[in-house]
C-alpha cells in the first residue's frame, strides 16, 4: 500500500502523520481516522494502517504524542514487563485529556476535509486501547462527520469521571461499533453496561459486545495478548461496518 508522511497544524503544535491508501483501486476514498494505541507510532501500526486501506480506504494515523517531541518505537513486551517503562508510558497516555483528544480530531477532520482524495465529508474512525477511547471521544465532540466509529479493547470508555466519552454520545448520528475484552480493567462489565444504556437512552445504532476468551490488546499483533483469531473478527467486523456506512455516505 502508498504510504505518504504528512504534518498537521494543530492548536499545540505539528503532528506528524502517515497517509495509506490503496494500490489498486483508483481514489478518491472515503476516509478513516485510525487512533494508534497507547504504545504509540511503531511498525505494526503502520501494518495494521495498510491492511485498512486495502478495503479501499485513505487511512490517516496520527502520532497523538506529538506533544512530547520524537520518541523511539516501544517494544511492548519489554514496556509492559518493566514497572519503570510502564510509568513512563503511563506519562504519555495521561497526556492526552478530553480537550486535548478534541482539539486534535478537530484538525485531523480539517485535514482530511482539505485532501481532493477524500471522497464525501463524513469519516470512519477506528481505535484500540487508549485510541478506541480517542475515538468515541471524537465521535461525541463532532457528532455529524463520523459515519462509523469502532473501539477495539478501548479503555476508560463510560467511567464515573465526568470527561468520561459515554456522557457525551447524545448527538452521533454514525454507526457505533464497541468490542471489549475479558478481565478488562479498563473496561469492566460494569462500563459496558453504562455505555450501553447511554448509547441506547440518545438512540446511537450500535452495538457493544466483548469476545469471549480475547484479553485486553487482542487485535494488535505485536502485543503479549494478541489473539489471532480476535483479531481476524475485529478485521471481518470493521470491513463491514465501514463498507455499509462509508460507502452509503458517498
Amino acid at each position: 500500500m502508498p504510504q505518504l508522511q504528512v504534518t498537521i497544524k494543530t492548536r499545540d503544535g505539528i503532528c506528524p502523520a502517515s497517509i495509506f491508501t490503496p494500490d489498486d483501486i483508483a481514489g478518491p476514498w472515503p476516509a478513516v481516522i485510525f487512533f494508534m494505541d497507547g504504545l504509540g507510532i511503531r511498525p505494526v501500526m503502520w501494518e495494521m494502517g495498510r491492511r485498512l486501506a486495502a478495503g479501499g480506504y485513505l487511512v490517516l494515523l496520527p502520532d497523538l504524542y506529538y506533544r512530547a517531541g520524537s520518541y523511539s518505537p516501544m517494544n511492548p513486551s519489554a514496556v509492559l514487563a518493566d514497572p519503570k517503562l510502564r510509568e513512563e508510558l503511563m506519562k504519555f497516555v495521561r497526556s492526552l485529556d478530553r480537550d486535548r483528544k478534541i482539539s486534535d480530531a478537530g484538525a485531523f477532520i480539517e485535514f482530511l476535509s482539505s485532501q481532493n482524495e477524500v471522497k464525501g465529508d463524513r469519516f470512519g474512525s477506528t481505535g484500540y486501547c487508549m485510541g478506541g477511547n480517542c475515538a468515541l471521544t471524537a465521535a461525541g465532540a463532532f457528532p455529524d462527520r463520523f459515519a462509523a466509529v469502532a473501539s477495539f479493547h478501548g479503555g476508560n470508555l463510560a467511567t464515573d469521571k465526568p470527561d468520561s466519552p459515554h456522557l457525551f454520545v447524545g448527538g452521533i448520528t454514525g454507526r457505533v461499533y464497541v468490542a471489549g475484552a475479558i478481565e478488562d480493567a479498563s473496561f469492566a462489565e460494569e462500563q459496558k453496561e453504562r455505555l450501553e444504556l447511554a448509547l441506547t437512552q440518545s438512540g446511537v445504532d450500535h452495538v457493544v459486545e466483548t469476545y469471549p476468551g480475547a484479553r485486553h490488546g487482542f487485535a494488535v499483533p505485536d502485543l503479549p495478548t494478541f489473539d489471532a483469531i480476535a483479531a481476524e473478527r475485529h478485521w471481518t467486523t470493521l470491513f463491514k461496518l465501514f463498507r455499509e456506512t462509508l460507502s452509503a455516505s458517498g
